[in-house]
């Protein structure tokens, strides 16, 4: 899968979990950059997106991104 499909797929995702639909991500878009990204709506974003692309995060994963690049990469690698 192409990273240019992930992140169509994942502004999708964003949109619906975070009920904005203003929000485009780029590869260096961070929880900072949208309002509504907060630590709960991150928990509820990460389900969205393993059951969206049926791939399982480890926590030291997760912890390890630091942007929505980072969180590409992961998907990209288990695909």
């Amino acid at each position: 899968m192409k990273r240019n499909d992930v992140i169509a797929q994942l502004n999708e995702i964003f949109r619906d979990i975070l009920d904005n639909e203003d929000i485009e991500l780029e590869e260096t878009t961070t929880a900072e950059d949208v309002e509504e990204w907060d630590s709960l709506s991150h928990i509820q974003l990460v389900v969205a997106v393993e059951k969206h692309f049926n791939v399982k995060f480890t926590s030291k994963e997760i912890m390890g991104w630091n942007n929505v690049g980072d969180m590409i990469n992961c998907i990209v690698a288990k695909q």
